[in-house]
């Protein structure tokens, strides 16, 4: 998986650093000794931190002008690289493996591909020697404002039109939403997917975690009742973002909308909007994506269904603070379809 990562920032060849000297010209005799150490140390200092060793060959960058911190929310820290080719966003890990990052460079990627939303483009990544991993991607400038909520519904729904998956529904590999693992086995049926790994596999966690038999088991008369939501939808496997809340939708310097941070795979386009309930859309969203992607009967009976996968991973992730709005959402579902 790592090696197809890779390629997507192999548009020219690979330049490894010993390659670089070898092309150098030859030093003079006396000082042979010199070079050779001089070069070691080189590939050394290059090999003991692969994200400058990416940017200074396969980033074809020659030199490195500056780094900055950004903000890189509670999981991950983020960095721009400044350099003679350009800049770069860097987020890494101390704690996790490269399989997260993997899981977001796909996922970006697929986004990219449909030509639809902007999205920043992944480069690289890779492992970290003193343990955890980094991605290198595009550096995007961000504009004064969020963007047009119009032009972002719009986006939106031209993605979620243009990517369909023959598989089914789930994604390629697994990957995290938040840090919680996401489980993406194809499925051909919706229902059962979002019943086993989305609700169900969010309700294991809780009661392994917290104990909670109680939500557990009100989750489970849920799921087994909550096809009765889906008379008369007609459903397909779009892309989704997958965790599409206002810290990751942004707009570039043109006023463009941008998404990022995603934990992409192929569901039903409604489920696109769990994190409404912290992602500010307005009427204008809502108008302009239902243009390019019809309203399906049903959609506001389902709306919450969707929301509370997030809501069960937000208990997994920061404790019982959103264990009674999950809960409510369980309860209001139960009284509805008299389960």
């Amino acid at each position: 998986m790592a090696a197809s990562v890779a390629l997507l920032s192999a548009s020219s060849p690979s330049t490894s650093a010993s390659s670089i000297l070898r092309r150098r010209p030859p030093p003079r005799r006396s000082a042979r000794p010199r070079r050779a150490a001089s070069r070691l140390s080189v590939v050394a200092a290059m090999s003991d931190d692969p994200i400058k060793e990416w940017i200074l060959t396969e980033g074809k960058a020659t030199q490195i002008t500056g780094t900055s911190s950004i903000g890189g929310g509670c999981i991950n820290a983020a960095q721009r690289y400044d350099t003679d080719a350009g800049s770069f966003f860097v987020k890494t890990n101390r704690r996790i493996g490269p399989a997260m990052f993997e899981g977001e460079a796909l996922g970006l990627k697929a986004m990219y591909d449909t030509k639809s939303i902007r999205v920043p483009l992944p480069y690289k990544v890779g492992s970290l020697p003193t343990g955890g991993s980094f991605i290198i991607m595009e550096f995007i400038q961000f504009g004064r404002s969020r963007g047009d909520q119009s032009a972002l519904g719009r986006k939106l729904a031209e993605m979620h039109k243009s990517a369909k998956s023959d598989k089914g529904y789930g994604f390629y590999v697994e990957n995290t939403i938040g840090s919680t693992p996401q489980i993406n086995t194809w499925t051909a049926d919706w229902i059962e997917f979002y019943s086993k790994h989305r609700l169900g596999y969010q309700l294991k966690l809780i009661s392994q975690r917290f104990g909670d038999s109680a939500i557990y088991e009100k989750g489970q008369r849920l799921i087994e009742k909550m096809h009765l939501l889906f008379d008369g939808a007609v459903i397909e496997p779009c892309l989704l973002h997958g965790d599409l809340w206002s810290g990751n939708i942004s707009a570039d310097a043109n006023g463009d909308p941008v998404i990022l941070d995603p934990a992409c795979y192929y569901g039903h386009n409604e489920a696109e909007f769990g994190m409404s309930w912290c992602a500010g859309f307005g009427g204008d969203f809502y108008s302009s994506y239902f243009e390019v992607m019809p309203k399906q009967p049903g959609f506001e009976k389902r709306r919450d269904l969707y929301l509370l996968y997030h809501y069960l991973n937000h208990y997994n992730l920061f404790g019982s603070g959103y264990r009674s709005s999950a809960m409510s959402i369980i309860d209001d579902y139960l009284r509805m379809l008299k389960a």
